[in-house]
């Protein structure tokens, strides 16, 4: 959520900003709510304090016409407050719904534009795989190894769900056991997270549990969701609570499932592992005071390409623009990993994304330290570690041999505890 004060004092500016992020929100309709909200408070304050006055007069001794004329005015005050009350609860409510519509501000250096063709590359690792033969996509490779059963998680569970099976069991955990280690030498807070957040967290951080567009499902009839990132649990960890400012930055890293409905998501670069409902999650998030939110990003970064440099997966930098930036982000930046099973040619692909969300979520959630004589918002920011679905995709494609195995960077066979995959039935 915006300061509201800094709305209504930098109007066009909030107005540029929101034209930018193509976001359905109205400033302007705030700007409004705000101004009557200021006004209604004033007015209930005044009658409140009329009533004060009124009840201290009626203290001393007066003659009975006086007094009724008190007890009068003090009913009279009474159902003025009331309702002067209910439409200021009133007014809160709907400033607080479109309010929450408005997107974070951008940062300057973030490109503009509407769709993903606006992103900005900013650097390339790696070299993507040179194939002396047809490179299968993850999806084949996943039912030739026996790794993945597509058709058994549909039938069980629907389609987008899956089974990990033989060796994909061990690479899932190889790769949080990876992700996790590499975390703790960086001074990071392990947990594993709840997979459920009550509601008004999901919102806070700036998910939307309900309607047809939301990306959450809600558990009906409880006031909970399941999560869609351990974002969710980890940025309401501290929600209500007021930091140590010589204690940040706070790093933390959550080990959750995630949920996602992915309504409307479709595409020919969907299938399989890409877009699915369920799948795990090694997730980053950092709390920081203002001055350090640029560096964090920075630093969120720079660790999601340590993980990928060590799995030896050729990627790219990407710094989204403003048509494709989630409400709460003031900026973020994703690596695609190359995914040679992507078309004839191959292509890029999302695996990680890290955003500095400023004191966005912060506000709604009440998360402050201390700055001298006052408490100020906490900038918060996550970033992906590893989401395990999408990083096997990269392995199987980009390692797949010539004989149909796939043979794993050393980084990670040492936790899986093999180095090839092999056809069932090989001997492998």
């Amino acid at each position: 959520m915006l300061d509201l004060k800094f709305l209504r004092e930098h109007l066009e500016e909030v107005r540029e900003n929101t034209r930018k992020r193509n976001a359905a929100a109205d400033p302007d309709r705030v700007a409004a709510l705000y101004d009557e909200r200021n006004r209604l408070l004033q007015k209930v304050e005044a009658l409140r304090q009329k009533r004060n006055a009124n009840a201290q007069a009626m203290k001393a001794a007066l003659p009975p016409g006086e007094r009724q004329s008190l007890v009068e005015e003090g009913k009279r005050l009474k159902d003025e407050i009331s309702s002067g009350e209910k439409e200021l609860e009133r007014v809160k409510g709907e400033l607080e719904r479109e309010a929450a519509r408005l997107p974070n501000l951008t940062h300057p250096q973030a490109p503009v534009g509407a769709g993903e063709q606006a992103n900005r590359e900013l650097r390339r690792w790696g070299k993507p795989p040179r194939f002396a033969f047809k490179p299968k996509d993850h999806v084949e490779l996943g039912q030739a190894l026996d790794l993945v059963d597509f058709e058994a998680g549909a039938a069980v569970s629907g389609q987008k769900f899956y089974f990990l099976k033989n060796e994909a069991v061990f690479l899932e955990l190889a790769l949080v056991r990876y992700a996790l280690d590499l975390l703790q030498r960086e001074g990071f807070q392990l947990s594993i997270t709840p997979d459920i957040a009550k509601e008004e967290v999901v919102e806070g951080i700036g998910f939307n549990p309900r309607g047809e567009e939301s990306n959450i499902y809600t558990i009906e009839g409880t006031g909970t969701c399941l999560i869609g990132t351990a974002e969710i649990t980890l940025g309401g960890y501290y929600a209500g609570r007021i930091l140590d400012r010589e204690a940040l930055p706070l790093k933390m890293a959550g080990l959750s499932h995630c949920f996602r409905r992915e309504a409307g998501a479709a595409g020919q670069f969907s299938k399989g592992l890409y877009r699915v409902h369920q799948f795990t999650k090694v997730e980053m998030f950092i709390y920081c005071r203002a001055e350090q939110s640029d560096s964090m990003h920075d630093y969120l970064l720079a660790l999601e390409e340590r993980i990928f440099q060590g799995l030896q997966i050729p990627y790219r930098v990407m710094d989204i623009c403003t048509g494709e930036l989630g409400g709460p982000a003031y900026r973020k930046f994703d690596l695609e990993a190359w995914m040679p099973g992507r078309g004839e040619a191959g292509d890029w692909g999302e695996i990680t994304s890290a955003s500095n969300c400023t004191d966005y979520q912060a506000r709604r959630l009440g998360i402050r330290y201390k700055e001298e004589s006052r408490s100020v918002y906490a900038h918060m920011l996550n970033g992906t570690a590893v989401a395990v679905s999408r990083a096997l995709i990269a392995l199987l494609e980009n390692f797949q041999q010539q004989d149909g195995s796939v043979l794993l960077p050393e980084s990670l066979a040492a936790y899986a505890g093999f180095r090839r995959i092999g056809p069932k039935g090989s001997g492998a």
